[in-house]
């Protein structure tokens, strides 16, 4: 059984393949397994894949016939997972050589350790780089790391138990943004969280779903509800269910500034449907939960019951907003 398999669902990925596989291949630990699963690509992503798979024996591939996303591919990939501990590396992303023997260390040095952080390094198109900026600690329990990835204070790259991933696998219930979720699940169900010094390169681009005009960015929305449910399921404390429903309402604002400023590029039933989803959500926020800055604010107010008032806000806010920052 190899000690950690790594998880790659590749789509399109021909451009970046090739540095991601091959900083795996050049890992320090060399007990591991890859599990590579082709969504669905129309371009060399499968011939690539099968080369790395002829030459390397840990490397595994599984092409799917019709792209299901991230979280499905992931979790096929899951399901052939053999080692004690999974991580994932996105194709497009790659690890520092270090990375897996620095996680797997620590795992080694605290038993009572279930998940472990990665550094993040974010790589930008013009050479330049940020390390995200996650606080320094020595240990979290996982209550303490759920509430910290409930705001983003820590990321989600990260090596985890088998056992806790395979009992709570990828959330796939929208085709984007719902993966996040079990970063979360993940850490709310682990003993001790910790952190080690191997790196994951996040190389940011244009073609990925955050940065690209899709009607995929209103799967935020289900996502967050996704995550509230299983919240609720879990049993968490009221104070945490009064931080994740002002997130929700804050990425509910922040979804309406995407439907204001790129409509224009979405087609008449992609503009129907993303308001559709708004509106939705806006009914379900549970108001009583969010901060008085959230209540109070200019561009924040639920102002509900009318779904009118609320619309007329938001132009307004985001009109004003797109005057000043033009100046």
């Amino acid at each position: 059984m190899s000690k950690v398999s790594v998880l790659t669902a590749a789509y399109n990925a021909e451009a970046y393949l090739h540095r991601c596989l091959d900083s795996l291949l050049s890992q320090t630990w060399q007990d591991f397994q890859v599990i590579c699963v082709d969504d669905g690509s129309t371009d060399s992503t499968p011939r690539i894949l099968d080369e790395y798979a002829a030459r390397d024996s840990r490397i595994e591939v599984i092409h799917l016939e019709r792209n299901g996303g991230q979280a499905h591919a992931r979790n096929v990939a899951l399901e052939r997972a053999t080692g004690q501990y999974v991580c994932m590396l996105d194709s497009d992303d790659w690890f520092s050589d270090d990375a897996l023997m620095s996680a797997c260390h620590v795992f080694q040095k605290y038993p009572d350790t279930d998940c472990v952080l990665f550094q993040v390094r974010e790589m930008y198109a013009d050479g330049h780089h940020r390390d995200y900026p996650m606080p320094s600690f020595q240990s979290m329990t996982g209550e303490e790391a759920f509430e910290a990835s409930l705001t983003w204070q820590i990321h989600g790259l990260y090596m985890v138990r088998a056992e806790i991933h395979h009992r709570y696998p990828y959330d796939d219930s929208a085709l984007s943004y719902s993966d996040d979720n079990t970063t979360r699940v993940h850490y709310l169900h682990s003993r001790v969280v910790r952190q080690c010094a191997g790196i994951y390169y996040y190389r940011q681009h244009a073609a990925s779903v955050t940065h690209r005009v899709s009607v995929r960015r209103f799967d935020y929305l289900r996502a967050n509800e996704s995550m509230r449910r299983q919240m609720l399921a879990a049993h968490v404390s009221e104070k945490l269910m009064d931080v994740y429903e002002n997130v929700r309402w804050l990425n509910l604002v922040d979804v309406y500034m995407f439907y204001h400023h790129h409509r224009s590029q979405l087609t008449p039933e992609e503009r129907s449907y993303g308001l559709s989803e708004l509106r939705r959500v806006w009914q379900s926020i549970e108001t009583s939960r969010l901060t008085l800055r959230n209540r109070l604010k200019f561009g924040y107010m639920p102002l509900r019951p009318s779904w009118f008032l609320f619309r007329c806000q938001e132009e307004l806010y985001f009109y004003l907003r797109m005057l000043l920052f033009k100046r």
